[in-house]
């Protein structure tokens, strides 16, 4: 296991976590707090997963989009540096 680590709550969410642990859904505070990191994960992982799916998306987007014949690559590079400034 890890290193004891405390953690300071506001009172709504200590509050909410005695709740928890009163109704018996868990034995105590840490059970509580670990479920909620575990959950974050999980809704941390679903997130990335999302955007890996839309990044791909555009990609095949674009790789199925028909070249445009005026395309300067110059001005692209020259907007990305912009946008770099910014």
């Amino acid at each position: 296991m890890g290193e004891i680590m405390n953690v300071s709550l506001t009172a709504k969410l200590e509050n909410f976590v005695k709740s928890k642990v009163k109704t018996g859904d868990y034995n105590n505070a840490s059970e509580v707090i670990r479920e909620a990191l575990r959950l974050l994960q999980k809704e941390d992982d679903a997130m990335h997963e999302r955007k890996l799916a839309r990044l791909r998306k555009a990609i095949q987007a674009g790789i199925e989009s028909p070249d445009d014949e005026n395309y300067d690559i110059e001005k692209v590079i020259g907007r990305l540096g912009k946008r770099g400034k910014n």
